[in-house]
């Protein structure tokens, strides 16, 4: 079959096609309708978002976990998907292999949950409450700082030292968090205080 064809009736023909699939695209079509109608919701529409600051290194990145139920309302909540937070000046959404794989971290069999502590001469670890991990801790500082605190040096001068406790602080932190952290060891007299973030 031969077809003569101008320049002007292909380009009609050819803005002809343009249109009907243009039309086509824009869902003024039963097929673009019988598609939207297979297609799910969704997943993280229904779920609470929590900002929250990854635990692993000195970077700070800000994320967002997805979880389902509130447990403002007293829910228990599952956690969904956790993903980079774009509106966070550090990381702007993006997270390393580790941050991308805190979904791993937060639902892991091996994690812990709850203080564990061995008591001398024990080979296992023991779970404790809290209340009774926190009361241990600061009764063990409060007894070593009366018997090792330092107010005044062979000078006289006034230096307020603890010296035989240190300090590891997670560097993980805003810089409202790692300015009051850092006050809290200097005002007890703590001399030793570091973090990840200078090693």
């Amino acid at each position: 079959m031969n077809m003569d064809l101008s320049r002007r009736s292909f380009l009609k023909l050819t803005g002809a096609g343009v249109a009907a699939t243009s039309m086509g695209a824009l869902g003024f079509s039963e097929a673009e309708a019988a598609e939207i109608a297979h297609v799910r919701p969704f997943k993280l529409a229904t779920t609470t978002e929590t900002r929250q600051t990854c635990p692993y290194c000195s970077v700070a990145c800000g994320i967002i976990i997805y979880s389902k139920g509130d447990v403002r309302k007293g829910d228990n909540a599952e956690v969904m998907h956790i993903e980079g937070d774009v509106d966070h000046p550090t990381n702007r959404g993006t997270l390393c292999p580790k941050g991308a794989a805190l979904k791993d971290f937060v639902k892991s069999p091996t994690r812990l949950l709850y203080p564990m502590h061995r008591k001398p001469g024990s080979d296992k670890f023991e779970r404790m409450s809290w209340d009774e991990a926190l009361d241990r801790i600061a009764r063990l500082m409060k007894d070593d700082r009366d018997a090792n605190f330092l107010a005044r040096n062979e000078k006289g001068l006034d230096v307020n030292r603890w010296t035989t406790t240190g300090m590891l602080a997670a560097s993980a932190t805003s810089n409202e968090t790692a300015w009051a952290t850092f006050k809290f060891a200097k005002s007890i007299g703590i001399v030793g205080f570091d973090n990840q973030a200078r090693v």
